[in-house]
């Protein structure tokens, strides 16, 4: 085993140890990686303090219920 294994010679040898045994899980863990970065740049332009819409779209009904505007509010005084 050689002495030194220090520098370029370490890290290459790190990422072909990696490779071989991490190798299914890239895709996963690259893809968890994309989300995390489209959730969090969506965080940073609400500035205002509302939840972001998600795919369910759960936060924009909380808002329409918080506004009283949704379709099924009781505010309208029609007879």
């Amino acid at each position: 085993m050689p002495a030194n294994l220090g520098g370029w010679t370490g890290l290459i040898l790190l990422l072909v140890v990696i490779l071989l045994f991490a190798a299914p899980k890239l895709p996963q863990l690259a893809r968890s990686l994309g989300q995390s970065m489209t959730i969090f740049k969506k965080e940073i332009k609400n500035k205002d303090g509302e939840p972001a819409a998600d795919a369910s779209g759960d936060a924009a009904s909380t808002r329409q219920d918080s506004t009283g505007s949704g379709e099924g509010s009781d505010s309208s005084n029609t007879k």
